[in-house]
C-alpha cells in the first residue's frame, strides 16, 4: 500500500466536514483517441471519500451529514479546501456546500 493511500485513510475529517475526490474526466474516447488536458474541463461530481461525525445544532445535537463514504455527489466548481496527497488531489467541504447526492 503506498503512503498516499495510507495517508488518506488515515485522514478524519471533523464535525460536518467531508473529504472528496472529483472524477477524473475521460482522457481517452471509447475509440481510443487521446483528448487534449485543455479540453477537458473539470467534472463537478466527485466521490466521497470520508465523513466527519456532523456538527451541533442550535440545541447542542449532533446532526449527521446528509452523505457517507462511497456516495457520488455533485460539487460547486469552485470552492472547498485543496488537499494534495502525493500525486493525488482532494477536496474538503462542508456538508451545506455539497450540491447533491447522484443515486445510480
Amino acid at each position: 500500500m503506498s503512503s498516499a493511500i495510507k495517508n488518506v485513510k488515515s485522514l478524519a475529517p471533523l464535525l460536518d466536514r467531508i473529504l472528496v475526490q472529483r472524477i477524473k474526466a475521460a482522457s481517452q474516447t471509447a475509440s481510443g483517441i487521446y483528448i487534449p488536458e485543455k479540453n477537458v474541463e473539470k467534472l463537478n461530481e466527485a466521490n466521497v471519500l470520508a465523513v466527519g461525525p456532523g456538527a451541533p445544532n442550535m440545541k447542542g445535537d449532533i446532526v449527521p451529514p446528509s452523505v457517507k463514504a462511497g456516495d457520488k455527489v455533485l460539487i460547486p466548481p469552485f470552492g472547498g479546501s485543496s488537499i494534495k496527497i502525493g500525486d493525488e488531489d482532494y477536496l474538503l467541504f462542508r456538508d451545506a456546500e455539497i450540491l447533491a447526492k447522484i443515486n445510480e
